[in-house]
């Protein structure tokens, strides 16, 4: 027995004069490859592999053609002409043809150069080793200055690396330019041809990236929310898919802020501001989904919630008014258990939860929805503004310790011979590490000295504290390790003797290597010593690998533990300085959003931008999560926790800032004196901001010296706001008003565990907890946390099957069933195969059915299984 239609239709095809303006591959419905775009917005890990492997066949191809015409050694000619398509895939990664063009055939020129002054030399070594010191530190040295600054130091010194490593004699080098000028132009044309720079291509599918997070948001909910499921399994996964939504989000700020992405101004900050209230949404929904499992949910709003979120899921973007129906029917549903004056409280509780639901999905339809309308609308209010980067992005990734290390040493050098060190002090640590390892590394072997060089190199680029060099330095090790079995197994396998195989290999673990080179350095690694196995073999007999690779792991292993140490003894930059600065760093965002709270309220007609505020607290977080994260995780009771208990607090805070960003920007219209009040909370908040950011700068306080609590004046305040009529802004007020009130109390415990006195209004500060006294806390508040037991799922009894009817699309829609329980339980899913479907194992009782095609809104029906029903059939009508 079959009944239909018993929940609010959503079939209805939404449409709107802006649905055609969503691009196709973000708004499309699901894809089978959408999984590569989660895990790597933007593709920019796949497009660093594909430009290795396009650069590196045609640098070699170019150098074996460019020999046999020049009648130069093979083994010149491809080495000249690798290290163009290297260089070219790994340093150059312009997002325009005109800056990709001088980059590229910048190369040949210092990269020459430098092959004739080694040639000029005549072998003597000495001096050959002096200059490739003075080239790596003059390498760091130009770093500052930008990318084409830094690319000519990293081509002088790779060409002395190659003009030591294949001995170019003066004769030569003229040809070694024509191939290196040749080689440069010809990777230049296939880097435009395969690899064309798309930026705003890259963007579109870091949107489609964000929805399809926020896809994975909904169907971890829908777990969550499952009567039987394992509670703590169902947190991680929700607080996995909320953390990865975040990351996606950020990254799109940073990328609206590079080149050739974002032509409109204005038109970037309604996105900015559409995304950013659809990922509040999306994370409202899954705090509450959380927050429910602790709480016996009655049958019937569970399973309104489950259908509403597996709807959420599956709607495509172009239709997200479809949500507003299944908004209203969890809201319904959640008000008759409010209206119900006997409903216990557990029920209550429930019912608000799941009524914030309902209002969070009617949200995120309207953000979804102005999203589309982008190509309509601009920014002409007094209060409107063009977008302004608060993220930028290193390497297309969220920044980490570099912004706090910079503002470290500025702070340090702001007077006399001091102003010098941002300069030298990374060349001074490079010069003198190198001067350090070239004597021990020519002792060890001296034809491959450099070894130690390339480890002095690879561990002060990219790093800022002593644990990232050390942390680095376990990956160098590892990787090498791992790298030298697979290549040796690789080697046996293939021989010596088959030449294209062995380029094939070698171009294989380079591409490999820079694919997974963000993911992890240790993937570079093993790529780069896979190749070079390969090289090595060419010139070593088997009876040599072993030793010749035990020298490499020696020689880097050297290089970068002696460049750790003078980074931590030469103008010494501490861990601790650098996470303190992070978040000083982090409290100064905060400040921020307070201050522009306080003007958004006392001037309407100013420009403020909340949510670019309360995003930069987004990026502020990052990097203090990036430098806060140990070099090996300690213990309980070992001081690793309480660092971990303050970046909580501070993710905590983040969250409430985002919340008042959208609540705070209305027009407030108060009486003088209840403006006033408004003024005292938002500047007693941004006093204690700034009292802790004067005790993270000197240790020392100013003013009052503690933390002053707003609680008692957001109560008064509210108070005197109650008889005020109720209405849209006098709900987004009160709202703003109660996270304030959350942002202050968890700052407060922040201040706290950082060691600043917390004192409420009126009263004297209170001396902060011992670390001894907030352990015991946290292992009491651990120890009475409750346990709840789930009982096991009923057996299934029957099966349901049907076929899917479309008059529309008679060759077949691709569509998937998803089966609910009435306790809210998702039963079981399947895949509609050339108009059927069978799902199997069913329990007894009455479940919902879902059907998301990819051409149409999702439609949800109910199905009945009777006893043991053994097949129950359910044919499914879809309208276009």
């Amino acid at each position: 027995m079959t009944t239909s239609d018993t929940l609010p239709d959503t079939s209805t095809a939404f449409e709107t004069a802006a649905a055609d303006l969503a691009p196709h591959r973000v708004a499309g419905p699901r894809r089978w490859w959408d999984w590569v775009l989660a895990a790597d917005p933007g593709l920019g890990q796949l497009q660093a592999g594909w430009r290795s492997l396009v650069a590196m066949v045609t640098s070699l191809a170019v150098g074996y053609g460019m020999a046999q015409a020049l009648s130069i050694p093979v083994m010149i000619g491809m080495m000249v002409a690798g290290m163009m398509g290297l260089m070219s895939a790994f340093a150059v990664a312009e997002n325009s043809w005109d800056r990709l063009a001088r980059a590229i055939l910048w190369m040949p020129f210092p990269y020459t150069a430098v092959l004739w002054l080694c040639a000029t030399l005549n072998g003597e070594r000495v001096p050959q080793m002096v200059l490739m010191i003075a080239a790596l530190a003059l390498t760091f040295f130009l770093a500052r200055f930008g990318p084409m600054a830094l690319l000519t130091g990293m081509m002088l010194f790779n060409g002395l690396m190659v003009a030591m490593l294949a001995g170019i004699p003066a004769a030569l080098v003229g040809k070694a330019f024509a191939v290196a000028l040749v080689s440069a132009a010809a990777v230049l044309v296939t880097r435009l041809l395969l690899c064309y720079p798309m930026p705003r291509e890259d963007f579109l599918r870091t949107q489609r990236a964000f929805v399809v997070e926020a896809r994975r948001v909904a169907d971890a909910a829908v777990d969550a929310l499952d009567p039987d499921a394992d509670r703590k399994r169902a947190l991680r996964r929700t607080n996995r898919a909320l953390r990865r939504l975040n990351i996606t989000t950020v990254t799109i700020d940073g990328r609206l802020a590079q080149p050739e992405v974002a032509a409109d101004p204005a038109a970037a900050e309604l996105l900015h501001r559409h995304l950013f209230d659809a990922e509040l949404a999306l994370r409202g929904i899954g705090q509450a989904a959380a927050d429910l499992t602790r709480l016996p949910v009655p049958e019937p709003l569970r399973e309104a919630l489950a259908v509403g979120l597996v709807l959420a899921r599956d709607t495509p973007l172009g239709q997200a008014e479809g949500l507003r129906p299944a908004a209203a029917h969890i809201q319904e549903r959640a008000d008759t258990i409010l209206r119900d004056a006997a409903a216990p409280a557990d029920y209550v509780e429930a019912a608000v939860l799941a009524r914030r639901v309902g209002h969070l999905l009617d949200s995120l339809a309207a953000s979804l929805g102005s999203w589309l309308t982008l190509g309509h609308t601009t920014a002409t209010g007094p209060g409107d503004v063009p977008f302004q980067p608060t993220v930028v992005l290193e390497n297309n990734r969220l920044p980490g310790s570099a912004g706090p290390a910079r503002r470290v040493l500025a702070a340090g050098s702001e007077s006399g011979w001091r102003r010098v060190i941002p300069f030298v002090r990374v060349p001074v640590h490079a010069a003198v590490a190198a001067a350090i390892v070239c004597p021990i590394a020519d002792a060890i072997d001296p034809g491959r000295f450099y070894w130690g060089l390339v480890g002095v190199m690879i561990t002060l680029f990219g790093t800022n504290t002593t644990h990232e060099r050390l942390r680095k330095f376990g990956h160098r090790i590892v990787g090498t390790a791992v790298g030298a079995v697979l290549g040796l197994v690789i080697l046996h396998l293939i021989g010596r003797d088959h030449v294209y195989a062995t380029l094939v290999v070698i171009v294989a673990g380079l591409t490999l290597g820079a694919w997974g080179m963000q993911r992890a350095y240790a993937c570079w690694v093993v790529g780069l010593v896979v190749a070079l196995v390969q090289l090595y073999a060419l010139s070593t007999p088997d009876n040599g690998m072993n030793h010749l690779l035990g020298e490499r792991i020696i020689d880097n292993g050297l290089g970068i533990l002696v460049a750790t140490a003078c980074a931590a003894l030469i103008f010494p930059l501490s861990r601790r300085t650098v996470v303190k600065e992070a978040e000083r760093g982090y409290v100064d965002a905060l400040a921020q959003v307070v201050m522009q709270v306080e003007q958004r309220w006392s001037s309407p007609d100013e420009p403020v931008r909340l949510r670019g505020a309360a995003r930069a607290v987004d990026a502020a977080l990052s990097q203090v999560q990036s430098v806060v994260r140990p070099l090996v995780r300690m213990p309980v009771g070992v001081r690793g926790p309480a660092a971990d208990h303050r970046v909580a607090l501070l993710a905590t805070a983040t969250g409430h800032a985002r919340a008042l960003a959208v609540a705070a920007d209305i027009d407030v219209d108060l009486s003088p004196h209840l403006a006033e009040r408004t003024r005292l909370v938002t500047a007693t908040l941004t006093a204690s901001l700034r009292e802790l950011d004067q005790f993270f700068a000197s240790g020392e306080t100013e003013g009052t010296g503690a933390w002053r609590r707003v609680s008692p004046l957001i109560r008064e305040l509210e108070a005197e706001l109650a008889p005020a009529p109720q209405g849209p802004r006098a709900r987004s007020l009160a709202t703003a008003l109660r996270e304030l009130d959350a942002l202050d109390e968890t700052l407060a415990a922040y201040a706290e565990q950082a060691g600043l006195p917390v004192a409420a209004e009126g009263r004297t500060a209170q001396t902060p907890a011992s670390p001894m006294q907030r352990r015991t806390r946290a292992l009491m508040a651990a120890w009475n946390e409750p346990q709840q037991r789930r009982a096991a799922a009923p057996t299934g009894t029957a099966r349901v099957e049907g076929r899917v009817h479309c008059a529309a699309h008679p060759e077949g829609c691709p569509a998937w069933v998803t089966v609910i329980s009435a306790r809210g339980k998702r039963l079981a899913k399947s895949q509609v195969t050339a108009g059927s479907y069978a799902v199997e194992a069913l329990p007894t009782g009455t479940h919902t059915l879902v059907l998301s095609a990819s051409r149409h809104t999702p439609r949800a029906e109910l199905v009945t299984v009777v006893g043991r029903s053994g097949t129950v059939r359910h044919d499914v009508e879809l309208r276009s």
